[in-house]
């Protein structure tokens, strides 16, 4: 896809998360998208037929926020410390621009949907950036190489999807950012040098 495509796409898919977490799913319309996106009703027609096709595109919205992210961090940063950076800041994200009941559904449908993962699809920008972190980490002995670098990025991306779920279950009584803070050094402890 080529670059003006994806920007017209992901400023669809922009405004669409912004608007349901300022007016919830039910509250916002296709009218209302196209108007914050700056787009027009033939180009939103023509990435998705309805409002319904935005609920999939979360791993679009991450996968942006993840790209910016990569932009902030220092390229001397311990590789071992980008990961919990990433963590971290990407769950004050979550906290602050993604409604808690939206993606407690989203992750559902995730569970009992055939075909089409889009949150596991290994070739989202998400998983190539933790991939070349752990990369990183290794090559300057930073992250251990116990386990290649395909199986690190698996168990990451399994602890960062088990916060968000545990904090969707407990129905946000708590701060995910801080809990990811708290927990995911923990949790990848193993891995570092």
């Amino acid at each position: 896809m080529s670059t003006e495509k994806r920007n017209v796409k992901s400023r669809i898919v922009s405004a669409a998360w912004q608007l349901f977490y300022e007016k919830g799913y039910n509250g916002t319309t296709v009218d209302d998208i196209i108007a914050l996106s700056g787009t027009s009703k033939g180009s939103f027609y023509y990435y998705f037929n309805t409002k319904d096709e935005l609920l999939n595109t979360l791993s679009v919205i991450l996968d942006d926020y993840y790209e910016e992210l990569e932009m902030k961090m220092d390229s001397e940063m311990n590789s071992f410390d980008k990961l919990l950076y990433m963590n971290y800041e990407m769950h004050i994200m979550m906290e602050r621009k993604i409604s808690r009941d939206l993606l407690s559904s989203l992750y559902s449908t995730q569970l009992v949907t055939e075909g089409d993962n889009s949150l596991l699809d290994q070739n989202r920008r998400y998983y190539q950036l933790v991939t070349r972190i752990i990369e990183e980490g290794q090559n300057r002995g930073q992250i251990s190489k116990d386990m290649p670098v395909s199986a690190i990025t698996k168990y990451y991306a399994m602890c960062e999807r088990a916060l968000v779920s545990d904090w969707c279950m407990n129905k946000g009584s708590y701060s995910l950012s801080g809990y990811s803070r708290e927990c995911m050094p923990i949790m990848m402890e193993h891995f570092r040098i």
